[in-house]
């Protein structure tokens, strides 16, 4: 078996995370230990065993067949604390695990399980799949990050997808290096808020007109919500610059200077601001429509030459981790990244976007014994760590263990150097 990490750091960092995601924090639905979220298959294999009188103790690796950035490893552990089969102790299972956001390579194992099978057969389906949408939008956020640099990006991805997975997948968000999420449920699990200011539906709800409902805007802010950044939406005419103007020069008659923080640019990817056409010499030459650098820069000037340097300007619209890039590398003067789909996996390879992050979980052990599939056998991961369930009670019953708090930017980064797993031949199928 592999052995307990060494890395008192990374050990040290396991426990002060874990106790700030304990069980509660999942709501694991109770029915989970009685297999009605698995495939009904492992419920039928319990009743089998039973039925034989074995309960053979295993070994279970979980692996992706992706290159990205893991997650849902702690929902994981508390999981298998928690949610075991009937008659069974979550102290009798050994568990080994990676940090948090830590990187991985395909077909490395960054969590195992030993026990008897019938503790935790009906979880596979649950750990598989916890693991797999947890690492796909924490992936596609590293992404992001990473090619923003310094320039947060901001998690929209709540309006792309089904409700019920908000809170985990805005929590995966934030493992990857997302600054902030758009909804409140996004950042239940790591204790923060939605952000975000306005949305073309307020501009409508005022007639259309963008100044008045950015005005609206500030003045309940500053009475009911003192703190929010006022952020003005700037594309509903189809008309950036003109709209960034009129907002920054009605909020600097109304309230002074340094009160609007940034206009947003959210233009559909059909559309050519207005802004852009007297400047035919772009046509045909290259793309104009929607959010793209030309559009940026007559923003950025226009709020310049009348003294709004202050203003800052947030982009958003069909944003990937390709395009983010690209805007980086033009040195283009963004305050921040609002990026939805595209971090969900709904886009092209070419576009930096990762559209699944699967994993597969094997028996490779049964009672200490090499066994299992052809082309599947216990990979060694010098970087698991094994955890130790007596250090983790103490550390959950520590004063303030129950706070949840945000992944560290350690973990993040942790391991970047880490070796390649190279399980070898026959580890395709």
């Amino acid at each position: 078996m592999t052995p307990r990490s060494r890395d008192a750091g990374r050990e040290e960092a396991l426990y002060r995370q874990l106790a700030r995601f304990p069980a509660a924090l999942f709501q694991f639905d109770p029915r989970m230990r009685d297999g009605w979220l698995t495939d009904r298959y492992f419920v039928r294999t319990i009743g089998t065993l039973e039925h034989a009188g074995r309960d053979p103790r295993v070994t279970m690796q979980f692996f992706p067949k992706s290159e990205g950035v893991v997650a849902g490893l702690y929902e994981c552990v508390r999981m298998l604390q928690t949610q075991l089969w009937p008659g069974h102790r979550y102290e009798d299972l050994r568990v080994w695990t990676l940090l948090e956001g830590e990187p991985v390579s395909p077909w490395e194992v960054p969590f195992r399980v030993e026990g008897t099978y019938r503790a935790f057969a009906h979880l596979e389906t649950p750990l598989d799949g916890v693991l797999s949408r947890r690492s796909l939008i924490a992936s596609n956020v590293a992404r992001a990050a990473e090619a923003a640099g310094d320039t947060p990006v901001v998690y929209f991805g709540p309006r792309h997808d089904d409700w019920r997975i908000q809170t985990p997948d805005g929590y995966a968000a934030r493992v990857g290096g997302g600054r902030e999420v758009s909804s409140d449920a996004g950042g239940a699990w790591w204790g923060s808020e939605g952000v975000g200011t306005m949305p073309h539906a307020m501009i409508a709800a005022f007639g259309g007109d963008v100044v008045e409902a950015t005005l609206a805007f500030v003045r309940y802010v500053r009475d009911r919500e003192a703190g929010v950044p006022v952020v003005s939406l700037v594309d509903y005419d189809n008309d950036c610059v003109g709209d960034a103007l009129a907002v920054a020069r009605a909020i600097r008659e109304e309230f002074g200077d340094g009160v609007l923080e940034a206009v947003r640019l959210d233009t559909s990817s059909k559309l050519i601001d207005r802004a852009l056409y007297r400047d035919p010499e772009l046509w045909g030459r290259e793309d104009v429509r929607g959010v793209n650098p030309h559009l940026v820069r007559k923003v950025r000037g226009a709020l310049d030459s009348e003294g709004f340097e202050y203003v800052g300007i947030f982009v958003s619209g069909g944003f990937t981790p390709a395009k983010i890039r690209r805007f980086e590398e033009e040195d283009l003067p963004i305050a921040g990244y609002g990026v939805g789909s595209s971090l969900l996996g709904h886009g092209e390879a070419d576009e930096g976007v990762i559209s699944s992050f699967d994993f597969t979980a094997d028996v490779v052990e049964v009672d200490g014994e090499p066994e299992g599939k052809v082309g599947r056998w216990l990979w060694e991961n010098p970087r698991l760590m094994q955890l130790d369930w007596e250090r983790l009670r103490d550390t959950d019953a520590a004063p303030g263990a129950d706070e949840p708090g945000s992944i560290p930017e350690a973990s993040r980064t942790a391991g970047a150097e880490h070796a390649r797993a190279d399980p070898g031949s026959g580890a395709d199928s």
